[in-house]
């Protein structure tokens, strides 16, 4: 079940798009510039922002126990606290790598975390979007690890890890063994291989939307599904730093 949103957009705002920054990726250190970067972008784009849609791996592994979130990421975090507390929505799409966000995104930062792809309508646009793992044909081995840490009793157990310990072995397997990643090489693979076309070309099947956004494929792409439906991948902000724009009109990928 899929709920819409609906918002028009005011004259001279535009709603923003971005995705996958895994901070703290391969080290905290060494993501910091790129954690810089992304923030003078949030300070530029809250100019004309309308909305902003943040769709997963802002973080390369994140954790919330009752009382601890993972330490870090303050620029980011002040930031995006910032900009809520000055009105403007912020949206925010659970990633493979931060699946486990459960109420500090929402009690801390006034920012509503989904973790399941939602349709928006944007000035009777219809926008499809989610963060993207897990979803088309294929990629079943990564399918099944997501059940696990998906699973309750899992993260129950997890959870009884003291937090040093836990973050450690957490962050060993998402860097080192990308087990809970399960990205494949970011090279495009052809569009009738690249399983989030396929997976938007069936949902257009159900109704029509008029883009499809996502993140997950770390690669910037834009492919039109028919005459009237786009699908676009946002890239990343370790490599591209490419962000989505939507004008009211028209949908544009920009590098920073």
């Amino acid at each position: 079940m899929y709920y819409i949103y609906a918002m028009q957009i005011p004259k001279g705002k535009k709603i923003y798009f971005a995705s996958d920054n895994h901070l703290g990726a391969p080290t905290t250190e060494a993501s910091r510039p790129r954690e810089k970067k992304f923030v003078a972008w949030l300070d530029e784009v809250k100019q004309d922002a309308a909305a902003i849609f943040l769709l997963g791996d802002l973080f390369d592994f994140w954790f919330e126990y009752k009382k601890v979130v993972p330490k870090g990421f303050t620029r980011t975090l002040g930031k995006l606290a910032e900009i809520s507390d000055s009105g403007i929505p912020i949206y925010y799409f659970v990633g493979n790598h931060d699946l486990w966000m459960h109420g500090y995104f929402e009690e801390e930062l006034n920012i509503p975390v989904y973790h399941k792809p939602e349709e928006f309508t944007f000035n009777n646009k219809t926008f499809f979007i989610g963060h993207g793992d897990g979803l088309g044909p294929g990629d079943k081995g990564y399918k099944r690890m997501k059940k696990v840490f998906q699973n309750s009793f899992f993260r129950w157990l997890f959870r009884w890890a003291h937090p040093d310990i836990g973050m450690r072995i957490a962050q060993y397997l998402s860097v080192k063994n990308k087990l809970i990643s399960g990205d494949d090489d970011a090279t495009f693979l052809g569009e009738e291989n690249e399983w989030l076309v396929q997976y938007s070309k069936r949902k257009l099947e159900d109704s029509h939307r008029d883009y499809f956004v996502f993140g997950h494929r770390h690669l910037p792409l834009e492919i039109n599904l028919n005459e009237k439906s786009k699908y676009i991948n946002l890239g990343d902000w370790i490599q591209y730093f490419t962000y989505g724009v939507f004008d009211g009109e028209d949908f544009e990928l920009k590098k920073y």
